[in-house]
């Protein structure tokens, strides 16, 4: 009778893969793995964030109140800091808003963050303001602990209340590029790369018209 020696030759690719999926979900290291092949997808440059052209006001949505009348974006709206200070979104006025909603389940959240922190940086400005809006329901904690392991310094919130209607989406990740007059001029659903020149120029030539 011939005996036959185990070898990992012998099993199937399917098998093998499977086997470490289910490592990675078991251990969480999930969505850090598809984060990463995801941030990779980035780097070729073909999910580059859609912005119009910096002179155009075309595509400025004003949001309507229930007397007809336009209204900023996010009137009424309250976020909480990481330190656990409530911020209204109103006290933003003036500013350009790069707003980003998140969460830290989410592995195309996670992809396109390291380039979100590059284009902070980049156009560092009193007149323009980042909002990394988590939607975690573990509460502050979880988030502040995600955000301190990964060294990212730009601003992030977590909603003080319901969020919005015009805030709404059917994806994750979602940002909005909002107007200092609070219109959102820009809307993008799902990963896209943020630190170009068309974004970092888009969001320059709002400051400069104020």
């Amino acid at each position: 009778m011939n005996k036959h020696k185990f070898s990992f030759r012998n099993i199937p690719g399917w098998a093998m893969m499977l086997a470490l999926f289910g490592i990675l979900y078991l251990t969480g290291l999930h969505t850090e793995a598809i984060g990463q092949v995801q941030r990779l997808l980035l780097a070729t440059g073909i999910k580059k964030a859609d912005v119009p052209e910096p002179a155009s006001d075309s595509v400025a949505v004003a949001v309507e109140s229930s007397s007809g009348a336009s209204s900023r974006a996010g009137a009424g709206f309250r976020m909480i800091d990481l330190y656990g200070k409530i911020v209204a979104f109103e006290s933003l006025k003036g500013k350009v808003v790069f707003m980003n909603i998140w969460a830290t389940w989410c592995p195309p959240c996670i992809a396109e963050m390291p380039n979100i922190q590059s284009l902070y940086e980049r156009v560092g400005s009193d007149k323009i303001a980042f909002v990394m809006l988590s939607v975690d329901e573990g509460g502050v904690e979880k988030v502040k602990k995600f955000i301190s392991k990964k060294g990212f310094t730009f601003p992030v919130y977590l909603p003080a209340g319901q969020l919005p209607q015009e805030f709404y989406s059917n994806a994750i990740p979602t940002t909005f590029i909002i107007s200092p007059e609070g219109k959102i001029v820009a809307k993008q659903e799902g990963m896209a790369e943020y630190d170009t020149p068309e974004v970092r120029e888009f969001l320059q030539s709002m400051v400069k018209k104020q």
